[in-house]
């Protein structure tokens, strides 16, 4: 059956398809609203907080499938965030990708050892970047 330019099985898969639940805990609001309206563009459903706080009640209750995480934040910063993460078995499982200014490379260490998939400094930050390697990190 073909309904306009559309036959059944296409819209099926379009309705069958699951939108990649992405939360972003960022404290910087230009950078929160760039990463927000690109992923979006691409497709994905996005989710934001504005400190690690606020982040770790999003993760409870939207279970994202990735976390773009900044390290220094205002209340509970990101590495405090991966420690609760570590200790939650509902959050524990979830991949984070770190975008921070804070990239020194005993930080970085710090990060990828708490759990972190991957690191993005921010000076350097390129939003095409942060697809790819949360393209890396959700295929595995």
């Amino acid at each position: 059956m073909i309904w306009g330019r559309y036959n059944v099985l296409t819209i099926f898969a379009v309705e069958s398809q699951k939108l990649i639940k992405v939360l972003i805990i960022e404290d910087e609001v230009s950078l929160l609203d760039v990463l927000q309206k690109k992923l979006e563009k691409e497709g994905y459903q996005v989710f934001a907080a504005y400190d690690g706080e606020e982040g770790l009640r999003q993760m409870e209750a939207v279970k994202p499938d990735v976390v773009l995480l900044d390290i220094v934040m205002p209340r509970i910063n990101g590495m405090e965030v991966l420690q609760k993460m570590q200790q939650s078995e509902s959050m524990s499982q979830i991949p984070v990708l770190i975008i921070s200014n804070s990239g020194g490379p005993i930080e970085i260490d710090r990060a990828l050892k708490l759990g972190a998939k991957d690191y993005i400094i921010k000076t350097e930050f390129d939003p095409q970047e942060v697809l790819e390697k949360m393209a890396k990190i959700l295929a595995k």
